[in-house]
This record gives C-alpha cells, structure tokens and sequence, in this order.
C-alpha cells in the first residue's frame, strides 16, 4: 500500500463579521494543549489569519478522514476558545480595511520585504497531498506524467470564487492570487532527478527566489520527507471531498509508477496548453469544458469519467475505488464547493457564507 499524507490550511474568521482574525498564536497554543491534536500538527502560516494541519502517515483513506476530522474538531474548538472561527476555503471572502499581520518569523518577514503586496494579498487556502515514492527517480517520472491531469484536480477542488465581498467569476481565485509568484503554475518536464535538482538550485542561486520551498509549482518534489507534493488543489468544505481528492492523487501516482515500470511513453501535453488548462479549470470550475490531458476541450463530466477509467486499476488496489467513485459521482451532481460558497452568498447574503464556511468545517456538513 502506497502511504499518503494530507496538509489543510485554514482561515481564522470573526463568526459574525467573517472577516479575518489574526489570533493564530492563540489558536495553535489552545489546540496544542488539547486531547485531539499533537502541537507537531499544528502549524501557524504566512499571515496570523492562517493555519494549517498535517495528518500523520496513512496507509487508508479510512485514516486520511479520521484524522482530517479529528484535527478540524480540535481547530474548531481552539478557535472557538480564542473568539473566532475556522472556515475552509480557499480565499477569504472579506477583508478588513488594513492588511492581517505576517507570522513574525525570519523566512515570512523577508517575504513581507520582497512582495509587501502580495503577502497582504495572500489570504488563501490549499490542500497537499502527499504520497510516497521509492525515490526521486521514479519521482521526476511521476511528475512528468500526471502534469496532464492536474487541471483536473484543480477543477473538482474550486473554493475561492469570492473576494472582498464580490465574486471574482473565477471558481478559484485562489489559483490567480497564487500564480503571481516568480515560480508557480505547472511544473516543467525534467529530464531525470540531476535536471530537478539542477533547475531548483538554478532558481535560488538567480537571488529571485529565496530557498527551494518558494518554487511553488503545483505539483513537486518534497525536500522534507520522500513524497511527491501536489498542491493545486484548493482546501475543501468537507473533510470527505479532501478525502476524494488524496485517493486520487495516490492513484494517479501509483498509475503513473506502473506505466514508467511498463515502459509506457508517457504522455507529453504542451506546458502552454497545461497552463492555459489551469486558468481555464480555475475560471471555471467544472461548470464548462476542461482540458484534458491530450489539450482537447471536453465537456467536465466526460474528462472526471476519464479520469476514473484511468486510475481505476490503481483504486481497486487499494480498495478505494467504491468511495472515491461515489464521491465524485455527489460532485458531479451537487457541483464544487465554488458553487456552494455562491449558492449560500445569492440566498443568504453573508451571514449565509460565513455559516456555510465555519459551519460546514466544523462538523463537516
């Protein structure tokens, strides 16, 4: 069984404003000091807004749940301790009038330095996956064959339509904040693991960017533990569609290593059109057509059937093909989290989002 892991990023809100609440500190120390969380699992982000979780190592997505439900439980509690909220989504919909204060630590500070307005601007909110490889090899293999797909993902995981206050008309701003960074967007094609770390070392050494953990590509090599990372998915309402989303990105990997020990050509998509994919996928959710791995314009319904075809094998493996099936069966037919987010701002106004954002990641609704 490939082992996985799952990294969630989450807004403090105020529960009757929804604006941001800069009380990370105070957050992170109550969860720390609970029965539910290891201080290790906690972490504070960019700006004191933010706040991520990482889930141990897991063999099932039976474990990716429970401790997606277990480490939100113990967030929402903290919060509610320290005055606020937690709310999963993947841009702040509201912003107060001035910026939300950066973490006051050394790499942060410097970045706050580099790109004051960015960092102000960077109110978002991911989900990674990680997912373990044999070694860096085979991993440069995997990336170079999944970059098709990672439209896709992006698409099935929109939750950032919304920002201060308006829709954006894209499903994941989030996506458009992010890729305004020196080194975002799809990775590039390697020629093996030596070209990786040449064009890494390459990027730091220009002075642009700082250390190898700002090459923000969507999907990409971890330096911290022996996993690939794919990042472009936004967080998500509900801990079980964060759920489907880790299962599939597994299998697309645990596919991707079969077909490189097959000897299988891998597929070789244009990175123009895989970044034009991304945009589009990220303006639309999967409310038109994707582009699929090949560059063609599909309808959505017809590239996610694709998609299971694809990695169905590599499901039934590891016994996850009935759940993640379903799940993206109920996503087809309720839509993306985009699409809630929009629904509960047209019927409720913003007492309706901020109760459809605290409310649905506290009990997972």
């Amino acid at each position: 069984m490939i082992t996985l892991g799952v990294e969630e990023e989450y807004l403090l809100v105020d529960e009757a404003t929804g604006l941001p609440a800069p009380l990370v500190e105070g957050v992170r120390r109550t969860a720390g000091r609970g029965l539910l969380a290891e201080r290790a699992e906690v972490q504070d982000e960019l700006l004191q807004a933010q706040i991520e979780v990482a889930t141990p190592v897991c063999s099932t997505l039976e474990e990716v749940g429970g401790h997606l439900l277990r480490l939100r439980h113990a967030l929402a509690s903290a919060a509610e301790a320290n005055g606020c909220r937690i709310a999963a989504t993947g841009a702040a919909p509201l912003r107060g009038a001035g910026p939300v204060p950066v973490t006051p630590r050394p790499r942060y500070l410097r970045m706050e330095g580099e790109a004051r307005q960015l960092v102000d601007e960077h109110l978002i909110c991911g989900m990674h996956v990680h997912v373990a490889i044999p070694d860096r090899e085979t991993g440069v293999a995997v990336l170079n064959r999944i970059g098709g797909w990672l439209p896709t993902l992006l698409a099935m995981s929109a939750n950032s339509p919304l920002w201060d206050g308006q829709d954006t008309g894209f499903a994941s701003w989030r996506t458009i904040v992010f890729g305004r960074w020196p080194v975002s967007g799809p990775p590039p094609h390697f020629d093996g693991p030596a070209d990786y770390e040449r064009r890494l070392d390459a990027l730091v050494d220009s002075g642009v960017i700082a250390d190898r953990g700002q090459a923000y590509w969507q999907a990409r090599l971890s330096d911290r533990y022996p996993t690939i990372e794919v990042r472009c998915p936004d967080v998500q309402l509900r801990a079980d569609d964060a759920v489907m989303l880790a299962g599939i990105v597994r299998a697309l990997v645990a596919t991707a290593i079969a077909e490189e020990e097959a000897g299988a050509p891998p597929p070789a998509p244009a990175p123009e059109v895989v970044r034009a994919g991304l945009w589009h996928a990220a303006r639309h959710g999967l409310n038109a057509t994707l582009v699929d791995p090949l560059g063609r314009p599909r309808s959505s319904g017809d590239v996610l059937c694709s998609l299971l075809r694809h990695i169905t094998p590599a499901l039934e493996d590891a016994g996850d093909l009935r759940q993640t099936s379903a799940l993206v069966h109920r996503l087809l037919r309720e839509g993306t989290p985009a699409d809630r987010q929009r629904r509960a701002l047209a019927e409720g106004g913003v007492p309706e989002l901020v109760s459809l954002l605290t409310g649905a990641t506290a009990a997972d609704a």
